[in-house]
């Protein structure tokens, strides 16, 4: 048996080698107590001052990991200033967020429990309420070994599932392995223009993307009101004025509407649009149609999310007050 599956990751090394783009993996649960503490708390409102949202109001599961807005909404109806990038596949990216201000996903995991414009939850308030629980002061012990509850260990448990939150066994990464009747001819020869128009140039490796910045609007201006400017933000570099990080393409039929302002729900006029601006090229609707084809491929087996958690005596707890100041 182990000579059967050597043989078969060998092959389907060989089939991918070359490609752009490399298979999604599943990946290897090693603590799955773990993981399952970062689930709880990934869809917990009570690490929300109103008691209303969770990690999973802007990051839906069963919507590919976003929340399908322009722009996400926020405590007291806040509108954010930029599309939530999903977190599928997260833990392939260079770093977190469009500006890429988080290292990882535990940086990332922090921040929107206490932006004011997000869940709104002073960290240490945020910890008050999980030490109230006894549920989660056990769950706690049971990873960590004792009952201490502090925020590296809330973002410790969240990034950890979040890390399995991948898609394998899309169409495409069939193909890639070895299934040459998993992608039409049509599909086929989306990917050969994906390749050959210069998409590949950004959006490769196992996530199609993620693993560097680049500008918007290398080539045209990309005309938008969003404020959102990229990694100057960061760097405070003038030169990285309109530089986001390199969406992921997986998924990407689900994870409307595109660009970090959410500009478009058509995945045709978003592929038209990124040729013209960023690669200076003009498509003509048969090409889109092709690549768009193609990127439908990237669909792969969404995470099985199975509730309740954790004991009920976590998930039963009573929530705040909605709204509470």
């Amino acid at each position: 048996m182990k000579t059967l599956v050597l043989s078969l990751s060998l092959i389907s090394a060989a089939v991918s080698a070359g490609e752009p783009i490399q298979p999604i993996e599943v990946p290897q649960i090693d603590n799955p107590a773990k993981v399952a503490l970062g689930k709880q708390l990934f869809f917990d409102p009570r690490l929300s001052k109103s008691g209303f949202l969770s990690c999973n109001s802007c990051h839906n599961l069963s919507l590919g990991g976003v929340d399908i807005l322009p722009t996400s909404i926020g405590h007291n109806w806040q509108e954010g200033p930029i599309n939530a990038p999903t977190v599928l596949n997260s833990r392939y990216m260079l770093a977190q967020f469009w500006d890429g201000r988080a290292a990882d996903l535990q940086e990332q995991a922090a921040g929107p429990i206490a932006n004011p414009k997000e869940m709104a939850l002073k960290h240490e308030l945020a910890l008050d309420v999980l030490r109230s629980i006894p549920g989660y002061r056990s769950a706690f012990a049971g990873v960590y070994g004792d009952k201490s509850i502090d925020l590296e260990r809330v973002t410790d448990a969240i990034a950890t599932f979040e890390e399995t939150l991948v898609t394998p066994d899309s169409r495409f990464d069939l193909w890639l392995k070895g299934d040459k009747q998993a992608m039409t001819d049509e599909e086929l020869q989306g990917y050969a223009l994906f390749k050959s128009n210069g998409c590949a140039a950004c959006h490769n490796g196992p996530a199609a993307g993620g693993t560097m910045y680049q500008k918007m609007g290398l080539m045209q201006p990309f005309v938008t009101d969003n404020p959102a400017q990229g990694r100057v933000d960061v760097t405070g570099q003038e030169h990285d004025r309109m530089v986001f990080k390199v969406p992921t393409l997986r998924n990407i039929e689900l994870t409307y509407p595109y660009f970090h302002d959410g500009s478009t729900y058509d995945l045709q006029q978003a592929v038209v649009t990124m040729q013209r601006v960023q690669l200076g090229r003009e498509l003509s609707d048969q090409d889109a149609a092709k690549i768009t084809a193609f990127l439908k491929t990237l669909t792969g087996t969404q995470p099985a999310i199975t509730l309740p958690l954790l004991p009920p005596s976590v998930a039963d707890t009573p929530k705040p007050a909605p709204f509470a100041d």
